[in-house]
């Protein structure tokens, strides 16, 4: 169980940093050639984002790792859950059903990890 805790939280580590780096790094023009909707909201909302996903990413990751306040990583399993509830009505309110896939992926392993960790 340890182990497939701790893969769950390396995924969600490397998706949520890959994320975060894009959007805090990459110019606009870039991403919004990959992903439409990253062009039609403001590069405000975008950063944004980026630096939740960033914080998500620390959270599902270093407090276990380290062993410091490890029940910061249930709250952040939690956290990336939210995020995950609302990129899913975004994108089902601006017409982007069929790429709500990664996000329903990202919030089984958010699920999985916030019981697993919950019960430990």
């Amino acid at each position: 169980m340890k182990i497939a805790l701790w893969i769950a939280q390396a995924l969600l580590f490397l998706f949520l940093l890959s994320g975060a780096g894009m959007k805090l790094l990459m110019p606009i023009d870039r991403l919004a050639a990959m992903m439409p909707w990253m062009g039609q909201v403001s590069p405000a909302f975008v950063h944004f984002t980026g630096f939740i996903d960033l914080l998500g990413a620390a959270g599902i990751f270093f407090p276990t790792l380290l062993n410091v306040k490890p029940f910061l990583t249930v709250w952040a399993a939690y956290g990336i859950l939210v995020l995950m509830a609302c990129a899913i009505w975004f994108h089902v309110s601006r017409g982007e059903g069929p790429i709500i896939a990664p996000n329903l992926i990202v919030a089984a392993l958010a699920a999985f990890v916030a019981w697993g960790r919950h019960k430990a």
